[in-house]
């Protein structure tokens, strides 16, 4: 039980936490990723394995769409020069921008007037190329509301927000999520790729969705689509959607009439290439590594992604413990995303939830729990996530703040904010999926 006495072992503890996460955070850039991966020498393109003579191709286009957007641009120039164009479509203003590319910022977590305007953009800008043209398509997460354009006209941009909405908070995972965006797409589910064909393509992947899902990064909008109509009609009934839906996207549901997405036997895939720069395992491996560094015994369990925040809480924190029992210093690293189906509003996210779940059940124990998401962003709040220990609900008790209510509420932010045990670290120009780091001391 912590006592007055190991106070400053808790405040060490909540301080390597933060120091692991950050180290994550460096070895997961985009910047690093291009230095591993991406050169190029004497008019040759390298991407991994394969090699693009620049110079053999009439024109080549890229198009950077998702939060990490201009990250990947700016690597892009910075290992192959300027040399390229392209349009670019990221959820945050960029600094100073790329010659020869064109910038919307497109909305998130729901599209906006600018998610149409570059999606129309794109299609227009593929749909003129040729069988002689290259195009780098640089892929991040964020992108199935930063680009955007409904498949069907009648789908106005009010109705696509509110379809978003009842989508991203009826709970289900983002693979479900995405399904059902790409069938309502013009731009999703392999249809910019389709827009580009016959132009030679190749994607560059900072992946923020499960290693085996890859096509549902942005809603895979330059891959075979795995998913199908079936499934969204399947997804809509599972969790009661088309009460929620606005009547112009519950009409194509009703009538079963969503179109088929390009699935691999599509001539668009012929010529098309895809690497991932970075994924989740990127960020997990790298804290695990800088929590050994710091000598701890470490574990990985991703097993709980996708999973409810309570149920993976106390799950998470049972395999701690259990942990804990053969090891003085012991650390559990868990990547992924949880789910939380919000019932009312306010102000958090689902890494602030979880923490806040954890923090209930670890009072008074030797314990702290960090879950922040790689790209800053924890839902509508300003926070990354956030950090708790055994302290936290005395410390919390005692400014008068009730964690049951801001956790009944979908408050947490506002909790952890008091205590100023917010995480806060400002949009990273990165995605790469949530990162769970729990310690026993």
């Amino acid at each position: 039980m912590l006592t007055g006495a190991n106070d400053n072992l808790a405040a060490a503890m909540r301080a390597q936490a933060r120091r692991i996460f950050d180290a994550a955070l460096a070895e997961a850039s985009v910047a690093r990723a291009f230095e591993r991966h991406v050169d190029c020498s004497r008019g040759v393109l390298r991407v991994f394995d394969d090699l693009y003579d620049l110079g053999a191709h009439s024109r080549t286009f890229v198009v950077s769409i998702g939060k990490a957007a201009n990250s990947l641009v700016e690597a892009l120039e910075s290992r192959a020069g300027s040399r390229f164009e392209g349009i670019v479509a990221c959820s945050t203003a960029s600094g100073p921008q790329v010659r020869g590319f064109r910038y919307f910022l497109g909305g998130h977590p729901t599209p906006n007037e600018e998610s149409v305007c570059a999606a129309s953009a794109m299609l227009k800008s593929l749909g003129a190329l040729d069988a002689s043209a290259l195009v780098i398509f640089l892929l991040s997460g964020g992108g199935s509301s930063i680009v955007e354009k409904p498949i069907d006209d009648d789908i106005s941009l009010a109705d696509l927000i509110a379809t978003y909405r009842a989508l991203v908070l009826c709970g289900a995972p983002i693979a479900e999520i995405n399904a059902v965006r790409k069938h309502l797409s013009a731009v999703k589910g392999g249809r910019l790729a389709a827009a580009a064909y016959p132009a030679r393509q190749v994607s560059l992947l900072i992946s923020d969705v499960p290693e085996s899902t890859p096509d549902a990064l942005a809603s895979g909008p330059t891959m075979p689509d795995s998913t199908t109509a079936e499934d969204c009609y399947t997804i809509a009934a599972k969790y009661n959607l088309l009460k929620q839906f606005p009547e112009s996207t519950r009409s194509l549901f009703t009538r079963r009439a969503l179109e088929e997405t390009p699935k691999s036997d599509d001539a668009a895939f012929v010529h098309s290439r895809w690497w991932a720069l970075l994924s989740n395992k990127t960020a997990v491996d790298a804290a695990a590594s800088a929590a050994a560094g710091a000598g701890f015994e470490v574990i990985i369990d991703n097993s709980c992604d996708d999973w409810d925040y309570a149920l993976a809480a106390d799950y998470l924190l049972t395999r701690l413990r259990e942990l804990r029992a053969k090891s003085e210093r012991a650390c559990l690293i868990s990547g992924g995303e949880v789910t939380v189906k919000v019932t009312n509003g306010g102000t958090g996210g689902r890494n602030q939830q979880f923490v806040l779940a954890c923090a209930q059940a670890i009072a008074g124990e030797n314990v702290t729990v960090l879950s922040a998401g790689t790209d800053g962003i924890d839902g509508n709040s300003p926070a990354a996530g956030a950090i708790a220990d055994g302290r936290t609900l005395p410390r919390a008790q005692a400014r008068g703040l009730d964690a049951a209510n801001s956790r009944r509420s979908f408050d947490a932010y506002s909790f952890f904010h008091a205590l100023q045990d917010a995480i806060v670290t400002g949009p990273t120009g990165n995605n790469v999926r949530d990162l769970r780091i729990l310690l026993a001391y």
